[in-house]
Order: structure tokens, then sequence, then C-alpha cells
């Protein structure tokens, strides 16, 4: 009997590096990064309820990319078909020219893609996760075919650390700071605290520690952009600030691990990724 494991399944670069907790981070790096395409981000203003409701966005787009990655083939053929239609029903105006667009044009899917991607692999390697070229360039190889999930062409999609320098390179004149992406960029770093909590307690999430506590990730995810994305920002494209946003990853790498290891061993990990290892089992024990 067949057992299905999905896209990627237990032997891909997938699977090794969306394990990793750290990933988070690189979430986060990736929204810093996509505000930056003034289209792009109008899109995500003008559809989305980030503002609202941003837990609850971040809680559904976490489910997609985790059923994406560790989720059965009928899973992610489910998630990438709803997906693709709450797409095709969007349309936003560019600020700059007034032009209408659809949210799902080829060029937009693609910068949202490979901005996510990228910032998965760049946050866990410099946080410390041990990759080579080689898996490197087969997991931007592997990730053409989430990208075919959301309706691009896997031929149009980077696959190649040097393919995405170059895709990067070329969006440069493109990407600028626009009232959008700053106000984007305010909201991720200062975030309110989520509405379900008790008054008291989204009071203290707002002053307290934890509140400052945010602040030194939101910090470290931005330390990790590019040079050229961190100076349109208005910030420092010096080395140092790589190193130290280097050393803040693996820190937080170190911590967040930690902590898992502290938990109840049903904690540890995913429900998505439980099953998709018990499958990958099942799978093995069958061959």
């Amino acid at each position: 009997m067949s057992v299905d494991v999905g896209l990627f399944g237990p032997d891909s670069v997938t699977w090794k590096l969306h394990r990793e907790p750290i990933l988070l981070l690189g979430g986060l790096r990736s929204l810093y990064l996509q505000a930056l395409h003034p289209r792009a981000v109008a899109g995500v203003a003008q559809n989305s309820g980030y503002r609202s409701d941003p837990w609850g966005r971040l809680n559904r787009t976490s489910d997609f990319v985790g059923t994406v990655i560790f989720g059965t083939t009928e899973e992610v053929e489910r998630a990438a078909s709803r997906l693709r239609r709450i797409h095709a029903a969007m349309t936003a105006t560019d600020p700059r020219t007034g032009e209408r667009f659809r949210i799902d044009e080829p060029d937009l899917l693609r910068w949202v893609h490979v901005a996510e991607v990228e910032s998965f692999l760049t946050t866990a390697t410099r946080a410390g996760v041990k990759l080579t070229p080689e898996e490197i360039d087969r997991y931007y190889d592997e990730q053409r075919r989430s990208a075919e999930l959301v309706g691009l062409d896997p031929a149009s999609v980077p696959g190649t650390a040097a393919e995405v320098d170059a895709y990067y390179e070329a969006m440069r004149p493109e990407l600028a700071l626009t009232k959008d992406g700053a106000e984007t960029a305010l909201f991720l770093t200062v975030p309110p605290a989520p509405e379900s909590l008790p008054a008291a307690l989204r009071l203290g999430l707002s002053l307290g520690p934890a509140r400052w506590a945010y602040l030194g990730v939101a910090g470290t995810a931005m330390g990790l952009l590019p040079p050229w994305a961190r100076r349109l920002y208005g910030g420092l494209g010096w080395p140092t600030t790589d190193v130290t946003a280097n050393l803040s990853a693996r820190g937080l790498r170190v911590l967040i691990d930690t902590v898992i290891n502290t938990l109840p061993s049903r904690y540890r990990m995913s429900p998505v990724y439980r099953a998709a290892l018990a499958r990958a089992e099942a799978a093995a024990a069958a061959a």
C-alpha cells in the first residue's frame, strides 16, 4: 500500500529546513521584505484584515505554509485551491498610478514567493542551521512546487541561490518604501496584543517585558534583511549590522530550542509535522 508523504517527503531539504522553529523569525523577515514592493503591499493593505485581526491572519498563513510543507497531497491541493480562489477575487489600486490590478498577477505572486522562501532559508542558515550549497539550491528548486500551487509557472521562478540573487538585482529598481509599506513595517514592529486576551494581560503585554522582548525579535528580523533593503527603510547597510543580526538570530535559535526541549514531548512539534512523520514511518515500513 502506498503512503502519501505529500509534496516533499522526509528526504527533502524542505523538511530538513522547516522542522526548525527559527523559521518563525524568517516569516517576519519576509513580511518586512515583501512590504518594500509598492504594488504587493498595496494589495495587502487594501484587501487584508491584518490590522483588525493580525494574529488570526498570522495563524492562517502559518497553517497554510505548514500544510503545503507537511500535509498530504490532498490536503495541499485543497488548501492551494482555496487560496487561488480567494486571490482571483481580489483587486487593488496602485496608489502611485491609480491603476487597478489583480492580486494574483504573476509578478506579485513571484515577489511574495521569492521573498518568503529566501527569508526562510537565509534566516535559518544565519541562525546556525547547516546546509551545503547543493542543499540550498535544492531547497529553492523544491520550492518551485510551492510556487506552482499559487498559480505560477515553475519555470518562471528562481530555482538556485544565484538565480535568486539575480532576481533581487533585477527587482531593486521597482522597490521603494511607500506609505503602505511604512505603516505595515510599523505594525509588524509594534503589533497589538491579541484581542482574545483579558484586558489586564493585554495591557501587560503592551507595556511589559514581553513588548521589549518582541521589539528585539523584530529588530533581529530587520537586521537580517539584505543591506539594500535596510537602506530602503532608512537603516544602515553596514556589515556590523549583519554580524549583530547573525549573533542575535543564533541566540534566539538556542533559546527557542531550549524552551521547546522543556515541554512535554507532544508539544515539541506541530500536529501537522507529527502527522507527516507518522506517515513517513509508515511509508518506510511498507517499502
